[in-house]
């Protein structure tokens, strides 16, 4: 016959068992949860780089019909002033075709100002899934060379985490301000063009072709400054970082 003793004993153990039970339960629920959250934040990850890839085709094919267009344009100029004799209708003809160019040019500078923003969505939007994946496995982060701080600072350094700010030459030899140079160029033979065929005197229309060239590429890096600094006035960050640039790149 058992003993009180014997039974408390037994009670016992099957009271371990079931709260080992219970701790091996919550450490698969555990497992589980982090496995889906990783699921989830990979798949929203994959869906971003797809879309920032698609954006940047676009405008990059955008470009790409611009400056044939341009050339072409330039080429057939060319062709009907030897045609032509640069008399009868070839001013017009001249005029309609860089008044044409003018307008596409503008239109694919606007179109590279909106996809400039939207790569600067994608890439502070992958910084707070980086950020996620830190927080599943803290020891990976140290192996992140892009930041996983969605700011302004951890947005730095995912462009350019070996030098940790971006500078002068990145935005100078940018497709922007090569295209708002071409843009540029062309709406300022436009002008020029125009008001010598008003009968402006040459160094008048040179001088006004020259001016709305210039403020053709003034206008667009101010503009895209402007957008760029608008969007920290109204963008709250998730993951702020706590440092300068350089405590957030490679160590």
């Amino acid at each position: 016959m058992a003993t009180g003793a014997d039974e408390g004993a037994g009670a016992s153990e099957r009271g371990g068992d079931d709260v080992g039970d219970d701790v091996r339960a919550a450490d698969v629920a555990s497992d589980a949860a982090l496995a889906r959250r990783l699921q989830i934040l990979a798949t929203e990850h994959w869906g971003l780089l797809a879309a920032r890839s698609t954006a940047q085709s676009e405008v990059l094919t955008r470009i790409t019909i611009y400056l044939t267009l341009v050339s072409a344009g330039l080429v057939t100029i060319g062709l009907l002033g030897q045609a032509t004799r640069f008399g009868s209708w070839f001013p017009t003809a001249a005029l309609a075709i860089l008044g044409f160019l003018t307008v596409v040019g503008l239109l694919t500078l606007i179109r590279m100002l909106t996809v400039s923003e939207e790569d600067m969505m994608f890439v502070l939007a992958m910084n707070r899934i980086r950020g996620g994946y830190a927080d599943v496995d803290p020891g990976a982060a140290e192996y992140f060379l892009a930041s996983p701080h969605d700011d302004a600072v951890g947005m730095t350094v995912t462009y350019s985490f070996l030098r940790y700010r971006g500078g002068l030459e990145q935005v100078l030899g940018s497709s922007l301000i090569m295209s708002a140079l071409v843009t540029g160029s062309v709406g300022g033979m436009f002008a020029g063009g125009l008001c010598a065929a008003l009968g402006m005197p040459t160094g008048g229309a040179v001088t006004i072709g020259v001016i709305l060239g210039l403020a053709i590429v003034a206008i667009t890096a101010w503009y895209g400054g402007y957008r760029f600094m608008g969007v920290w006035k109204s963008y709250t960050p998730r993951r702020p970082s706590a440092g300068p640039p350089a405590q957030w790149g490679p160590r």
